[in-house]
């Protein structure tokens, strides 16, 4: 490895928009051979020491530090510019610390931030009271750690305990901590190596969680934990490594779910909350590609499942019954999930590219629908965990809406707007936003959420930034971001492209980019940001590109695929090294993702992914500059895969005029830092990065 100090230097820029010369010279890993084969191909990777699963070993680490020492070096150039932006972002978060109450019976719970506060306080009210008392602070707990995040929290049912999932490592194994809000004091014994989900029977005596595998931690044993003597014991199992397991309360407050669910399959078991001796029943048995997901209320199971279609349809059924239809499967609607309560059952379902609420009130049997007002726009579930609950609750936004906090009668069907999150700064009518269709090369149309300042926009001359993702069947849908406002102000066009592989356009969407499928992905997202520098959304020589976690594999592939299309572009812990994390079944997840980018065991997958796999597919061409950042103690995407990225590509990159730049958070995971304010300054750091290297194009 090689490394030279800091140096004085200046900036110039080429067409692509690199920093490049006169720079203090960027760390060199050594080339150390290793060769694997399978198929009969064989495959020779350099950087495969950069693995270290202890994080101990001192050569990584060391050389990740110089990586970091470089970007900082690079980064001092704009250094007062992320200053800049990140105290914008700070400015207009600080003002509204509205949080959405949950109930537990007579008591109102929210998680609030104070102001200033990097992590929120858990509170509560009684009812006819009108002051806030502090439950839990999290202030307090976070003191004195590198990382800090809060994830679940339960109540037990009489009010007395709240049990919390807390992540101090950014892995995502969890510890659960009980407290004893009527004696203000914690119990001694905390539960170690969880998922955050945590529901307590419903005497309060016992307190079921999720157990992580010791080696891929994946959540599997559903353990039942005696407050009173400490001790856990085994409810359930899930042996096959493919599968990850969940526990709910039932909207009916009577069962444990146990969701066991694979990418394609799933089953549900049940257990009685009211008997800690009830055995554990099954639903119905898993079926290879049939997923289906229930609930109970009102003595029936209500039911979410595919296998009649792709799309999902809603039946409902009581122990040992037929399945019968609530709502039957449509070819042009998908049914994303249901909420349900005593009084009626909510449906959220996924077609024309937006999510689209419809309601069933059980006394009248009348569907009714929720209309909302923009072309794009983001709808999504709030909190509704009272089954007795007389209101749906539900938070709304759009690409130039902020975030606001809903509930929809379901007795009237009226919908109020209960708070309307307040944005210092932002005064309505600044921004445009709008959704289009650009053509891709096989002729489909992919849909593009757009917003941009009215006026900054001088038709084909802004910077244009093209965020994608294009996994999972998830929808990046449009919604108003507060940090995006230090990129519109500064004239830039952000655009959402909704490529296939993500569930914008319904299941097929999905099934179209995954797998073997996966091409479709990378050629969306290189086609529609032609097409938008056609239509003169942003100047040719201005376009930028972002992604994270699989949205950082797709911006990867698309880099392989188009360099010159990109000016720079930030991957964000990005899933690039596929096809060797995929051969490896000891890491977290891999079993699972199977069906997701298909298993390299099986020769014709193997070949399908190595031919796309953006680790494997980096060769010699000119690469536009690039920030990379990942987290040491990421175990959902390893920090290595992103620093044997930045070292291949520097190694095959032929424009000396371009920078590669890697940036690992130390104390971190997958979600970058803890605490809200905290998280900012990983949006700073890409877009002053990104404001930076545009603002340099004409030196």
């Amino acid at each position: 490895m090689k490394y030279l100090g800091f140096m004085a230097f200046s900036v110039l820029l080429t067409a692509q928009g690199a920093i490049a010369q006169n720079l203090p010279q960027a760390p060199v890993a050594n080339k150390v051979s290793q060769v694997s084969e399978n198929h009969g191909d064989t495959r020779q990777d350099n950087y495969a020491w950069l693995r270290d699963d202890s994080r101990q070993n001192e050569s990584v680490l060391n050389y990740l530090r110089q990586e970091n020492t470089y970007t900082e070096q690079v980064s001092a150039q704009w250094k007062e510019l992320k200053t800049q932006v990140y105290q914008e972002m700070q400015s207009r978060q600080v003002q509204d610390n509205y949080a959405q109450p949950v109930r537990q019976h007579n008591y109102l719970y929210k998680s609030e931030y104070s102001t200033q506060a990097n992590f929120p306080q858990i509170m509560r009210k009684k009812d006819g009271e009108t002051v806030w008392e502090t439950v839990i602070d999290t202030v307090t707990r976070s003191e004195g750690k590198a990382y800090y995040s809060l994830g679940r929290y339960a109540l037990s049912e009489d009010n007395r305990f709240i049990a919390v999932a807390e992540d101090y490592t950014g892995d995502g194994q969890y510890q659960i901590a009980v407290f004893d809000i009527e004696h203000k004091q914690w119990l001694k014994a905390t539960i170690h190596q969880a998922s955050d989900d945590i529901v307590f029977s419903n005497n309060g005596k016992q307190l079921y969680y999720v157990q992580l595998h010791p080696q891929t931690q994946t959540p599997y044993k559903v353990m039942r934990y005696d407050l009173n003597t400490a001790k856990a014991q085994t409810v359930w199992q899930e042996n096959d490594g493919r599968f990850y397991t969940g526990i709910a309360r039932s909207a009916s407050e009577q069962f444990l779910l146990i969701t066991a669910s694979a990418n394609d399959t799933s089953e549900v078991r049940y257990l009685s909350l009211e008997d800690s001796q009830a055995p554990v029943k099954l639903l119905r048995p898993r079926a290879t590609g049939t997923e289906y997901y229930a609930d109970h209320a009102n003595g029936y199971f209500y039911i979410r499942s595919n296998h009649e279609s792709k799309n999902f349809a809603l039946y409902r059924a009581k122990v040992n019954e037929n399945w019968q239809s609530v709502l039957a499967p449509d070819s042009e609607k998908e049914l994303e999930g249901f909420t349900l309560f005593a009084r009626a059952v909510v449906v959220s379902q996924r077609y024309d590219g937006k999510t689209h609420y419809r309601k069933l009130g059980f006394a009248s049997q009348q569907w009714q629908e929720l209309s909302f007002p923009d072309p794009t726009y983001m709808a999504r579930t709030g909190s509704n965990g009272d089954g007795n609950a007389t209101v749906f609750n539900y938070i709304y936004s759009s690409l130039d809406t902020p975030l606001g906090y809903y509930q929809w009668d379901l007795e009237s069907g009226k919908s109020t707007l209960i708070h309307q999150k307040a944005v210092p700064g932002l005064v309505a009518g600044t921004y445009t936003s709008r959704l289009i269709y650009v053509k891709a090369r096989d002729g489909e149309r992919v849909p593009v959420s757009l917003i941009w300042r009215k006026d900054r926009f001088n038709q084909g001359h802004n910077p244009l930034l093209v965020y994608g993702y294009g996994a999972y069947g998830m929808s990046l849908d449009a919604a108003f971001s507060t940090p995006r406002m230090s990129l519109l102000d500064r004239g830039f066009v952000f655009a959402l492209a909704h490529v296939r592989g993500g569930g914008e356009k319904g299941v097929a969407w999905y099934l179209a980019g995954k797998k073997e499928h996966k091409q479709n992905s990378f050629n969306d997202l290189i086609d529609a940001t032609r097409g938008l520098v056609k239509q003169g959304y942003g100047a040719a020589d201005r376009v930028y590109g972002m992604g994270g976690s699989a949205g950082g594999l797709l911006l990867a592939g698309a880099v392989n695929h188009a360099p010159e299309l990109f000016r720079a572009v930030v991957l964000q812990v990005p899933f690039v090294d596929v096809l060797n994390t995929m051969l490896d079944k000891s890491l977290p997840l891999t079993q699972q993702e199977y069906s997701e980018w298909g298993n390299p065991n099986v020769p014709v997958e193997y070949a399908a992914i190595k031919a796309w796999s953006p680790y494997d597919n980096i060769h010699s061409q000119a690469y536009p500059t690039m920030l990379v950042t990942t987290g040491l103690y990421d175990s959902r995407v390893p920090y290595w895969e992103a620093a044997k990225y930045v070292a291949r590509l520097r190694a095959a990159n032929t424009d000396k005029n371009t920078l590669q730049l890697l940036s690992v958070n130390m104390n971190s995971g997958h979600s970058g830092r803890s605490g809200r304010y905290s998280r900012l300054e990983d949006s700073a750091q890409a877009f002053s990065f990104l404001i930076f290297v545009d603002s340099q194009k004409n030196k």
